[in-house]
């Protein structure tokens, strides 16, 4: 709201390529917005919805009409510009609200969860031909989203926010592989924890003693002093219940397996292990891949660098 211009900033600067922005009225941004809603404007046709803001502009009649061609042929719509948003489908909707936003080629478009209420195959389909777009037309993209997979997969740099806070600003692959607290190792992507307290830190390796006893290697993050109580970390994926696939210097713990859910391509294990009963395994279905059983005994095993000790 504050970077569209309808919320004003209680402190610091908004800067657009560098030229602060705080005190221009909205309508003299140029910035896109595409809504949840659409905001499509009923009475027109798409055309006539696309000619909106390059009319607005006191762009002549031949330009609008270049650019409204443009921006439908960019959505794959150019065969409905006559036609009104109530003929139109969810996503083709979408794809309107979309081309709307890229007609006047803004320096931003703001995108407020755009895709929440299509259904998930035409979501994941959008998904791709927002990124594909903003890529092609090099236009900077903020985009507003509670669904973690959707950030991850959409983004270039993800910031997550908690109590009005940047938490963490980083890439993709970095946020999930090494989130810098408690939080961030939560809210992106599914994620194990183990309560324990910190024996010894040396460099790159902190040695927790688990609620439950056992003494396990991990990255210290946002841990600094002995005696400290820390959150374990480590994702479901990077757990493996085959030891013969374990490499060496892997830790071992016992675990009791409470259910074993076939889901096509992954296997996926909730189990008991040191104090945690929702524990949960995630495994990539191949031939060699065990299938467990409730009340099985079992050991389980990880690497030291695929878990980190985070703040408590």
């Amino acid at each position: 709201m504050m970077l569209a211009g309808f919320e004003t900033a209680t402190h610091g600067e908004i800067k657009l390529d560098g030229r602060p922005i705080n005190n221009i009225p909205p309508h003299k941004r140029g910035i896109g917005m595409v809504f949840q809603n659409y905001a499509l404007f009923p009475h027109m046709t798409v055309a006539e919805n696309l000619a909106f803001p390059l009319e607005v502009r006191k762009m002549s009649k031949s330009e609008r009409e270049a650019k409204v061609k443009r921006a439908l042929d960019m959505v794959q719509m150019g065969d409905f510009g006559g036609r009104r948003p109530a003929q139109l489908s969810g996503g083709q909707q979408q794809r309107i609200a979309l081309a709307r936003a890229l007609v006047f080629e803004p320096e931003l478009v703001l995108m407020d969860e755009p895709l929440g209420a299509l259904d998930k195959q035409l979501r994941e389909h959008m998904q791709f031909e927002i990124t594909r777009l903003a890529h092609e037309l090099g236009i900077t993209t903020v985009y507003v989203t509670h669904d973690q997979t959707e950030a991850l997969t959409m983004s270039d740099r993800v910031a997550v926010f908690n109590d009005g806070r940047i938490q963490q600003i980083d890439p993709p692959d970095t946020l999930y592989e090494s989130p810098k607290n408690s939080f961030v190792a939560q809210f992106i992507g599914e994620n194990n924890t183990l309560e324990g307290v910190v024996k010894e830190i040396s460099g790159d390796h902190a040695l927790v003693q688990l609620d439950g006893g056992e003494l396990i290697d991990c990255k210290p993050v946002n841990v600094n002093e002995v005696g400290q109580r820390t959150k374990v970390s480590i994702r479901p994926e990077r757990v493996e219940v085959n030891k013969d696939r374990l490499q060496d210097g892997a830790h071992l713990l016992k675990a009791e397996v409470r259910e074993f859910i076939y889901m096509g391509d992954v296997f996926r294990t909730r189990i008991s292990v040191a104090g945690n009963d929702d524990f949960i395994i995630k495994s990539r279905n191949a031939p060699d891949q065990i299938r467990l059983k409730p009340g099985e005994q079992i050991e389980i095993g990880w690497l030291p660098q695929d878990c980190r000790a985070l703040d408590a």
